[in-house]
């Protein structure tokens, strides 16, 4: 039996500024190769839950714990947790004047292999990844996101994902604002990830297009910042036709 890629054990996360608890006993455990889907509402606690695995100073871990391919990763900052193999992508990427994309993703590549790039080997694939997610070539060679639509920032996270190739992407959001043509973008470049072996998923939506090339092994329900429910993919279809009133009371029942 393969050891968790992730452990999640009765997590309870506040924000650094002012100790307010935004979840709530969290646990949850992902193995290689597993795509999970967090659902809720706005304001449920999802991204807080990719912030908090992720390590975002926004945040911290007031009490349980984080394991990430075995190792306790509960205190370690964000770049060692990416070095290691964790990566999240944005609800709303930042734009970064002064770096170009191309440059962006050759030194994340570099900090986390530990090893220089060689710069012929390193453009074929980002040419590869490009061809595959319908994007422009002179993107690469502009400031990090500056000047991006919505629909193009979004590819840069792919082409980020697809490049960095970590062995746990969060995907927060990543097909919100969207139009169809570029979900199914995205969407391709999400699978073109899940293909080779012992990767895994966390996708945070609303949304249900970007999941419909994918095997989703798990749903997990946040409300209120807890976690009220678990099933299999058929919880989606459930949500998509009678939305979360259910399980808001449910919610409700728990912190009673």
């Amino acid at each position: 039996m393969s050891q968790p890629l992730l452990q999640i054990q009765n997590l309870h996360v506040s924000t650094t500024e002012d100790e307010t608890e935004l979840l709530h006993g969290i646990s949850l455990t992902i193995d290689p190769g597993e795509v999970h889907v967090l659902m809720g509402p706005n304001g449920a606690g999802k991204s807080t839950m990719g912030n908090a695995i992720m390590g975002n100073p926004a945040y911290k871990v007031t009490d349980g714990s984080i394991l990430f391919d075995g190792q306790d990763i509960t205190g370690e900052p964000t770049n060692k947790r990416a070095k290691m193999g964790l990566f999240l992508s944005f609800q709303t990427p930042i734009e970064v004047p002064g770096i170009t994309l191309s440059n962006f993703i050759r030194s994340a590549k570099e900090e986390i292999t530990g090893t220089r790039v060689r710069l012929w080997n390193f453009r074929k694939q980002l040419k590869e990844n490009t061809d595959l997610l319908q994007m422009d070539e002179s993107y690469l060679d502009r400031d990090l996101n500056v000047g991006f639509s919505g629909g193009e920032k979004k590819k840069a996270e792919i082409l980020q994902l697809l490049t960095l190739e970590p062995k746990l992407a969060i995907l927060d959001e990543t097909d919100s604002g969207l139009d169809v043509d570029a979900v199914r973008t995205v969407s391709q470049g999400v699978e073109a990830y899940m293909k080779e072996g012992g990767r895994s998923l966390i996708i945070i939506t609303h949304s249900t297009r970007i999941l419909e090339a994918l095997h989703v092994y798990k749903v997990h329900v946040i409300i209120n910042g807890r976690l009220v429910t678990e099933g299999d993919a058929s919880l989606i279809d459930d949500i998509n036709e009678n939305g979360f009133e259910k399980y808001t009371s449910m919610a409700a029942e728990d912190k009673e």
